[in-house]
């Protein structure tokens, strides 16, 4: 392992108002902690991340992180964001990585260029911090007046990530003073670590209120390549007494015939989420031939396109499924599906449309023969 990430994602964020903490809380779909961590997955250079959550928040963890690729198990954080750090380097140094990359779990539109050019700069120094130089005029006040200006010529806002050689952060962090840190190039300088300042990115904000999130979803919303998937499914009924339809038992006088759980909503998504990915079809990852797949249940085939959308760089910004049968009747259902869709998903249920209409009696549908389903996936890529 030569780069690994440290994600520190164990603050409470009360600054952010009532409701989850804030790298918990939906952004563009999905939690801002997955937004993070897609960011450092999708980057060629990044071996490994590990990420320091509070003890709380486990299961919102899970969920956040399910189906992503390169996550180490999760450690617990302390009472600080400097113990918080600590606690990350020590698992790490299980396997010690030549460089370690620390980033805040709550910045999630921190750009691969950035990341690259903090890992570029421990070629000649021992950390890098990512920064922006102030441009604005900086003046001191006094009682409520202004006073004199302060020279802006070697000021920066600090960012992160902040990038160091991993022994030498994890020596620094082991043997620094009493002091509490507000981050990690204060412990880094300290211990004599010669620190490079990385041109940082506007629009690598911290989440810290509700104003944050709702800019943050403009810059997500503003970038990147928007792509349209279509997928379609068909299963006739046979022999049982229910149906799976969009990860959800529903009570019907026959069953759907299929190698699979027959499950033609998760199907007709999954098509639609690999298709706007340009990876082929379901059947060209999970084939009808393979007897592994007999009797599955299709969260299986959803959950895996999802994590090929999340390592092709693209979020899932919305799916709209509908559901073409005579019976069973749909409507009492449509909630479960979307929140089981959704958990597969991972991202907000608000984001996810199950719908249902008939043939009005025409066709195989029609005369009860079976059902079709019919799905359009929206994602944003880049």
């Amino acid at each position: 392992m030569k780069v690994a990430a440290l994600i520190v994602a164990a603050g409470r964020g009360s600054r952010a108002g009532p409701g989850a903490p804030k790298q918990y809380r939906p952004l563009a779909g999905q939690p801002v902690l997955r937004h993070t961590l897609g960011a450092f997955i999708s980057h060629p250079e990044i071996d490994a991340i590990l990420t320091v959550i509070h003890e709380d928040d486990a299961s919102a963890y899970e969920a956040a992180a399910n189906g992503l690729p390169k996550l180490l198990p999760p450690v617990h954080g302390g009472a600080t964001r400097q113990a918080s750090v600590r606690a990350g380097l020590e698992a790490l140094s299980v396997e010690a990585p030549d460089f370690v990359l620390i980033h805040d779990g709550a910045r999630p539109l921190v750009p691969a260029r950035l990341i690259s050019g903090c890992i570029a700069a421990l070629g000649t120094h021992s950390g890098a911090q990512a920064g922006l130089p102030v441009t604005d005029t900086i003046r001191r006040t006094a009682n409520g007046l202004a006073s004199e200006a302060v020279p802006r010529d070697t000021l920066w806002r600090a960012q992160t990530p902040q990038a160091f050689r991993f022994e030498a952060i994890l020596d620094a962090h082991r043997h620094a003073s009493g002091e509490e840190y507000t981050d990690d190039v204060a412990v880094a300088i300290e211990a004599g670590i010669d620190v490079a300042m990385v041109e940082g990115d506007e629009d690598n904000i911290k989440i810290t209120s509700a104003t944050d999130l709702q800019r943050a979803e403009r810059i997500l919303m503003r970038g990147g390549e928007t792509r349209t998937g279509m997928g379609y499914d068909v299963h006739r009924f046979g022999p049982g007494d229910h149906v799976w339809l969009c990860g959800v038992k529903v009570p019907h006088d026959a069953g759907l015939v299929g190698h699979s759980d027959a499950d033609a909503g998760l199907h007709a998504i999954t098509d639609a989420v690999l298709g706007a990915i340009g990876a082929g079809d379901i059947g060209k990852h999970f084939p009808p031939s393979d007897p592994r797949w007999k009797g599955a249940s299709s969260d299986i085939f959803l959950a895996h396109a999802a994590k090929l959308a999340a390592e092709a760089g693209a979020r899932i910004s919305y799916v709209d499924l509908t559901l073409i049968c005579e019976r069973p009747k749909i409507g009492p259902h449509a909630e479960a599906m979307r929140a089981r869709v959704a958990d597969i998903l991972g991202i907000d249920m608000s984001r996810i449309s199950v719908k249902a209409t008939t043939t009005e009696g025409l066709g195989f549908t029609g005369r009860g023969e079976g059902l079709a389903a019919q799905a359009i996936a929206t994602l944003i890529i880049g």
